[in-house]
């Protein structure tokens, strides 16, 4: 089943205009916008479901095939009689889940290019047989792919509860406006375009985006019964990967994983307690390999700027070294460059490492944060920023100010009681 459509869109071109002058003779390109029509094609296959392709008119004849991997894969399933349920573009439940995910393993590119060619002898492609077999041919290429992780919860409302805990971590422990958390790409003042980190609200669903170049990471509770990750590759060049249809099946494993990456590194900050001698063998001096490391006292401004220079998921997976992790301790410190200096950060990296926050890279000079390493850095700064400060801050103010006046009246008694058990036991200062 075939439906056609024509659309005219707008274009860019580039008129040469001759210019002279004494002496010499010259070109001047300006950029004009045209309108080009272009062919949809609105298709029904039994292989992929619906899809379309669209072509242009003006030479070469670009073509664009749009193709849904979940329809695919229904398609797949409907053939072997394996019973399924539905949830928009995804699956909330199949009679054979491990039948499911074998099959949507096997989508690559070979039937992608099965079901280009088979509609290039079908459809009106402005090259015919007669072209191509001249050698005048279109090649696939990756433009854009997405791949998702849908886990449906059995309590959809624990699910929802979930996901807005950690949308309230990503808000308040560390705001991440660079993004090598997820993509493991060096990222330097020549890298083009922001990579930050968004929470946008539509209505009462809440969806954190993540981007990187051209790329894009959403995350959301889809239609309140499952927790949607999708990873869009919009220019695989991000990547360093060619556009090819061969690199398919890398930026699908690549895909994949930044998925899962987002959700271990969530699932760390949702549940990172330490054990009392994790945080003892933390703040206090101890001996590994036979070399002293120091203690990383809590509190301590420097250490505190190092965890949350660490919790900012800046290099996180792609590494980082003295410089950059310099940089970023020293603006969270509020100083400049000369007042910590690159000895400064030395001995701190020497500590992190010893007290196994940190890895260093094999015949490298960059830096890897461990699990336990991450455990450790987001434990102490949100003990520091949700406990300690707030504490420190209401200690300055003039006691129970604000307060209801019954607890007010309540709160002063406690303190008399306190003050007459400090006197009977002798421990008054004196005067």
């Amino acid at each position: 089943m075939v439906f056609i459509g024509v659309a005219q869109e707008k274009s860019t071109a580039f008129k040469a205009v001759k210019k002279t002058k004494p002496g010499w003779v010259g070109f001047d390109y300006s950029r004009q916008s045209v309108f080009v029509n272009h062919y949809y094609f609105y298709i029904q296959d039994k292989e992929f479901g619906p899809a379309f392709i669209k072509i242009c008119t003006y030479v070469p004849f670009a073509i664009r095939v749009c193709l849904n991997g979940h329809e695919w894969v229904k398609c797949q399933l409907e053939k072997e009689g394996i019973g399924y349920e539905s949830l928009d573009n995804g699956f909330l439940s199949c009679a054979f889940p491990k039948r499911l995910q074998e099959i949507c393993d096997l989508l690559g590119p070979e039937h992608i290019v099965g079901f280009f060619d088979k509609w290039v002898e079908l459809l009106p492609f402005p090259l015919n047989a007669e072209d191509r077999l001249c050698g005048y041919s279109h090649r696939l290429s990756v433009w854009q792919v997405e791949t998702s992780l849908t886990q449906v919860f059995d309590r959809p409302v624990r699910g929802r509860e979930f996901f807005e805990e950690v949308i309230r971590e990503n808000i308040d422990l560390g705001r991440p406006d660079r993004v090598q958390l997820l993509f493991e790409r060096k990222i330097s003042k020549r890298t083009p375009t922001r990579f930050r980190t968004r929470v946008i609200t539509h209505g009462v669903h809440p969806s954190i985006h993540i981007e990187f170049k051209k790329s894009h990471v959403k995350q959301y509770f889809k239609e309140g019964r499952a927790l949607r990750t999708e990873t869009t590759i919009n220019d695989p060049n991000d990547f360093g990967v060619k556009k090819h249809i061969s690199n398919l099946p890398y930026l699908q494993k690549l895909g994949r994983h930044i998925n899962r990456r987002l959700l271990d590194v969530q699932r760390v900050s949702h549940n990172c307690d330490l054990s009392a001698e994790s945080i003892e063998r933390i703040v206090q001096p101890t001996e590994h390999d036979g070399q002293r490391a120091p203690g990383l006292k809590f509190g301590n401004p420097r250490v505190m700027g190092l965890f949350l220079a660490l919790c900012l998921f800046v290099h996180l997976f792609d590494g980082f070294t003295n410089r950059s992790l310099r940089v970023q301790v020293a603006a969270l410190l509020g100083v400049g460059l000369d007042h910590y200096t690159t000895g400064q950060m030395t001995y701190d990296l020497r500590r992190l490492r010893l007290k196994g926050i940190i890895s260093r890279v094999p015949s490298t000079n960059r830096y890897l944060l461990t699990p336990y390493g991450r455990r450790v850095v987001i434990f102490f700064t949100r003990l520091n920023a949700r406990v300690f400060t707030p504490v420190f801050i209401s200690f300055q103010q003039t006691p129970f100010d604000g307060l209801p006046s019954s607890l007010r009246r309540a709160l002063e008694k406690v303190d008399r009681e306190i003050d007459s058990l400090i006197a009977q036991a002798g421990l008054l200062m004196a005067a």
